[in-house]
């Protein structure tokens, strides 16, 4: 599970590419039938991070002086445990299986069936391309590559859940050719109505262009007036582009 063992295994991937142009290949453009797709267009999405806070099982955590930080944080579920693997800068007060320039691999196992967030981001199948630890307080980093927005709202509700909160700290839309414009959201400013109220309009499509839905019907769907449903949404509007915009 060490990143060294990790960079000695052999895969498929590490072979030569027979679609690859360079080992003689079709070019990009006749590859799948997708002819004259431009690549950016393929890689289109965006990579949020999520901080999960006070998570009710946290053992890299607890394993943790006040003030750590984990990174590469990994788990591999066993018949009668989960193991997990995670680096630090500093001794813990644990035997490392690497230590080496002031860089330290643990391995802690903990049980299976504690409420892991990974695990409730994965069900909805979608992976967790990184984690990271920190702790005083605790929180879990996440960070997932996704091909939409869409999953965001439903991945924070599946995690919370569990018993922990969650924040989107972090973002980022690929912007196809023009690059990737990092969007930072604090959820924590909008009031839980307002949050109730933006997401039902997503939901229902009022968003859309065209709209799928239009004011009424959100409003009723809330169970709220139509103009409570244009108070709400245009705080929580405003609490957005506060963010977004330079003053």
């Amino acid at each position: 599970m060490s990143r060294g063992s990790r960079r000695s295994s052999s895969t498929a991937d590490d072979r030569a590419d027979p679609t690859d142009p360079a080992a003689g290949g079709p070019p990009d453009d006749e590859r799948d039938g997708e002819v004259g797709e431009a690549p950016a267009e393929r890689s289109r999405g965006v990579r949020a991070r999520l901080a999960v806070r006070d998570p009710p099982h946290a053992p890299v955590a607890e394993a943790l002086p006040d003030g750590s930080v984990a990174t590469d944080v990994e788990r591999v579920r066993l018949d009668d445990a989960v193991v997990s693997e995670f680096r630090t800068d500093r001794e813990i007060g644990a035997d490392p299986v690497f230590a080496a320039d002031d860089e330290y691999v643990y391995r802690i196992r903990s049980p299976p069936t504690a409420p892991y967030p990974c695990r409730s981001v994965e069900s909805l199948g979608h992976p967790v391309s990184d984690v990271a630890v920190r702790t005083n307080p605790d929180r879990i980093l996440l960070t997932l590559s996704l091909p939409s927005v869409d999953p965001v709202d439903e991945i924070v509700e599946t995690v919370e859940t569990t018993g922990a909160s969650v924040t989107l700290e972090r973002l980022t839309r690929s912007g196809g050719s023009g690059g990737c414009d990092p969007v930072v959201v604090d959820r924590g400013r909008l009031t839980d109505r307002q949050r109730e109220v933006v997401r039902t309009a997503q939901r229902l499509g009022y968003f859309e262009y065209p709209r799928e839905a239009d004011a009424e019907a959100v409003a009723a769907a809330v169970g709220i007036a139509r103009s409570t449903f244009a108070e709400h949404l245009a705080a929580a509007q405003r609490q957005v582009f506060d963010e977004l915009v330079d003053p």
